[in-house]
């Protein structure tokens, strides 16, 4: 049982530092961001299962993050505008009508040379052509163009 408890709490701590982390983090893993989550998993394993190197403690911890991973889908899913998007996030707007919102970039920890790196990505060469730029949940950007919106 004190498998399942340290697994809860890892599998809630583990949430809250990859909200945290920003969404431009999930986007798109950096080298070092791999290593440090891959680093970051093997240290929390070692907190949840202690000397308990037992397929059945493993299976505990493993079955453990997999229930609440299921649970948090189906929460998303029931009830995604009350508690979905504290869990999952929510789009928010970061190109308005050809300008950039700084706000936006500032508080989501996203540099103007990012956004401008995935504005090219998807085949646009300036901000000033985008009627809104919106950073996905899933840390992803989407852009409607002007003439996109005019079709």
């Amino acid at each position: 049982m004190e498998i399942v408890i340290r697994s809860a709490v890892a599998f809630i701590i583990l949430l809250i530092i990859t909200r945290a982390s920003g969404r431009g983090t999930l986007g798109e893993l950096s080298a070092f961001d791999l290593l440090v989550f891959i680093t970051m998993g093997d240290l929390i394993q070692q907190g949840i299962t202690q000397n308990d190197t037992s397929l059945v403690g493993g299976l505990l911890a493993v079955g453990t993050m997999a229930a609440l991973a299921v649970g948090f889908g189906y929460i998303n899913t029931k009830w995604p505008n009350k508690v979905g998007s504290k869990i999952i996030g929510f789009p928010i707007v970061v190109i308005n009508k050809g300008q950039v919102v700084s706000e936006a970039l500032r508080r989501e920890r996203i540099s103007s040379g990012e956004l401008l790196v995935a504005l090219r990505q998807s085949g646009y060469l300036q901000v000033e052509d985008i009627e809104m730029g919106v950073l996905e949940p899933n840390g992803k950007f989407s852009f409607f163009s002007k003439e996109d919106l005019r079709s």
